[in-house]
């Protein structure tokens, strides 16, 4: 399964975890150089799962929070603990 964004992969693997609808790919998948980590908002502080969205910034161009991970994930989502989720701006398929 590949994450798509502008045209460039951004992540790339067989190894894939769905949850809640979502395909969630292991960092070592991911081209972590084109992610920024966006600063936390209000309800980003309240989620129970320690959430951390990303920029995502390919050749200048930014895509704000398109993607994110659970750093601190209760056990309903213990299978995607830091692993990187995308949306909105990334075809994933």
């Amino acid at each position: 399964m590949k994450a798509i964004v502008d045209g460039k992969v951004i992540a790339d693997s067989p190894d894939i975890v769905d949850n809640g609808g979502y395909q969630y790919f292991p960092r070592s998948a991911v081209r972590m150089e084109w992610l920024q980590k966006a600063e936390k908002t209000a309800s980003d502080l309240k989620c129970p799962h320690g959430v951390q969205f990303y920029d995502v910034v390919v050749d200048g161009k930014r895509y704000a929070r398109a993607a994110w991970s659970y750093e601190a994930p209760k056990p309903s989502k213990a299978t995607i603990d830091h692993r990187m989720g995308f949306w909105e701006d990334v075809q994933v398929g």
